[in-house]
């Protein structure tokens, strides 16, 4: 083994290592709150099974789990007391004020925490901040189907225990203005999709022919997020591996989140440029 590969060999076990450590949380300290409201147009079913779920983790793990859809929650002084926020399938405009989504974004430069599941994808589509904490928004997705979906960092806390290759009945979600900066833990098999639609498909997975982003995680402007483009089934959230996929999304941000520190956000407006 030369010096540069033991190098990389004692950086990966630290790594590692530190992805070991930093799982260590105190669920009696967690609060997390639900948000559900979603701006005109189409609404998923799934978002009472969604929150149900959500709060049955909360009472088997001892965190705390508020649930609203009332924007008037975004206030720096309400949001101060949470872990996490969670948007289970949200979408379109979720807020009713720049206010609002001025608090949203200085709560995640104050160093809080973000879970988005499903069709989070396509909230806040005109917010262009919102759009880059999420990775991008939404574009298009074929029908429901079989997909097969491979764990492309069996390591990562929030991929643990779940199938290297797993096949489940969902929605593939393509997206558009992304951001080069999220991290990839698990993504769809392209080349297993139904090809009815092949010239969609290539069209909008650009550059991606053979696999494509399916959950990730993000160290973004002072907080941490995670999101994963799966749940569009009611079913999905009684379902073990699924609960756990959920579950590990959570206990990964709710690792990262020390505290929700106020004087650390800078944003003066929703669209204040980014800091880097």
């Amino acid at each position: 083994m030369n010096r540069y590969s033991l190098l990389l060999f004692f950086i990966l076990i630290s790594v590692r290592a530190s992805w070991a450590m930093d799982d260590k949380v105190n669920w009696k300290k967690v609060r997390v709150l639900v948000y559900m409201k979603n701006g005109k147009g189409y609404v998923h079913d799934n978002i009472p099974n969604a929150v149900l779920c959500i709060q049955k983790l909360g009472q088997q793990h001892g965190f705390t789990v508020d649930v609203s859809d009332q924007p008037g929650v975004f206030t720096e002084n309400n949001l101060a007391q949470y872990t996490a926020l969670i948007f289970p399938s949200t979408n379109n405009d979720v807020f009713d004020t720049d206010a609002q989504r001025l608090a949203f974004r200085r709560y995640i430069e104050a160093g809080g925490g973000f879970v988005g599941i499903h069709s989070v994808m396509g909230t806040e589509r005109n917010w262009t901040w919102f759009k880059r904490m999420l990775g991008g928004t939404f574009a298009w997705h074929p029908r429901f189907q079989k997909l097969r979906l491979t764990v492309i960092d069996t390591k990562h806390p929030s991929m643990q225990g779940l199938p290297k290759t797993w096949e489940k009945e969902d929605e593939c979600y393509f997206a558009k203005d992304m951001s080069p900066g999220p991290t990839v833990v698990m993504v769809y098999d392209l080349t297993a999709l139904d090809q009815t639609e092949k010239e969609k498909i290539k069209t909008f997975g650009g550059s991606y022919t053979e696999v494509y982003p399916a959950a990730w995680f993000y160290h973004f402007d002072g907080g941490h997020t995670w999101c994963t483009a799966l749940g569009h089934d009611k079913k999905d959230y009684e379902d073990p591996t699924f609960t756990q996929h959920i579950f590990q999304g959570l206990r990964f941000v709710a690792s990262q989140v020390k505290k929700v520190d106020f004087s650390r956000a800078y944003a003066d407006s929703r669209d204040t440029p980014i800091r880097y």
